[in-house]
């Protein structure tokens, strides 16, 4: 059983634990968490487009690149993986008081726009952040037409 005080140190992370319950427990929730986050899952995902391109960051640190498998199928885009969580070795003297960070098979899926060139992307992984970069196919592009 988790102890927890009366007197939270954090307001705001207890109200987030309470929101993320009650969550849990229905399923109208469907806003973002009180600090302004969704509730996608793992990776957490940024995902944004400028006139040329679509990106996409997905934050998922202590993994190898080599872990990590991206595909983009009619316009879907699927990130998926496996990550470890190390625990220490269970025995008579080791207790784990608290487990918060997230191990096992993951699965993020982001439906993409039309205009996508699916032979113009770009993904590289470095400290811990898997960046996506998706082309925009060039006839899809807003160009400035001067008018003589």
């Amino acid at each position: 059983m988790l102890y927890r005080s009366l007197f939270p140190r954090d307001l705001f992370a207890e109200l987030d634990r309470l929101q993320r319950e009650f969550a849990s427990t229905t399923a109208l929730d469907a806003s973002p968490g009180i600090r302004g986050t969704g509730h996608g899952g793992y990776p957490a995902l940024n995902v944004g487009s400028t006139p040329t391109s679509v990106e996409i960051m997905a934050f998922a640190p202590g993994m190898e690149p080599s872990g990590i498998d991206v595909q983009l199928d009619r316009g879907v885009l699927t990130i998926a993986g496996e990550r470890s969580n190390p625990l220490p070795d269970s025995d008579d003297k080791t207790t784990l008081h608290l487990n918060e960070r997230f191990g096992g098979r993951f699965r993020r899926v982001v439906s993409l726009p039309e205009d996508i060139d699916p032979s113009a992307v770009n993904a590289r992984y470095r400290d811990g952040v898997l960046h996506i970069s998706i082309g925009r196919r060039e006839a899809r592009q807003p160009r400035r037409i001067d008018v003589q």
